[in-house]
């Protein structure tokens, strides 16, 4: 299970949707994403993800989208994403 690394984000739940931002050390995002990265490498097609006060179970398939975007200028920023899609015949995981 990947840990979120504080109990101090700002975000959105409701019965479908789920947002949580967090701001953490970069040690601490390493943590977290090397966390993640164990349960995909283990390939069995879940991972979880949790808080102090949740845990989101998901069951996805192959393949994983990476996306990189780089903004330039004073203020630079890249950002990472990784996209994971439901598994054909799986439910997503509920919210509520």
């Amino acid at each position: 299970m990947a840990d979120v690394p504080t109990d101090d984000p700002t975000g959105t739940v409701t019965n479908d949707y789920f947002e949580q931002e967090y701001e953490v050390s970069a040690a601490e995002a390493g943590e977290f994403l090397a966390e993640l990265g164990e349960q995909l490498q283990s390939g069995d097609g879940d991972v979880t993800v949790s808080g102090d006060d949740w845990d989101l179970p998901f069951t996805y398939r192959e393949p994983v989208e990476l996306e990189f975007e780089f903004t330039g200028g004073h203020d630079s920023e890249l950002e990472i994403e990784v996209e994971l899609s439901t598994a054909g015949d799986e439910s997503p995981p509920s919210l509520g």
